[in-house]
């Protein structure tokens, strides 16, 4: 998924894009951990998406102040 994808969803489905992708970057920690992975580059893959959807997430916050600081002048 990528960041233009990302910004297409609404805040409601970004939070829950985000609660899913950490739960399952946990899991991968884990197994991880614990046993061997078939595919280790899923963990890079899951940390990434988590900054993306973050960035998008400030993005939307940034832009959110400007418009509040600019109806307020």
């Amino acid at each position: 998924m990528n960041a233009s994808e990302l910004r297409e969803m609404s805040d409601e489905q970004l939070q829950l894009t985000l609660n899913d992708t950490i739960d399952t970057l946990f899991r991968l920690r884990i197994q991880a951990q614990t046993e061997r992975l078939d595919a280790p580059s899923e963990l890079r893959r899951h940390r990434r998406l988590v900054a993306r959807i973050y960035t998008v997430q400030r993005e939307r916050q940034l832009v959110a102040q400007s418009n509040v600081a600019t109806e307020a002048s």
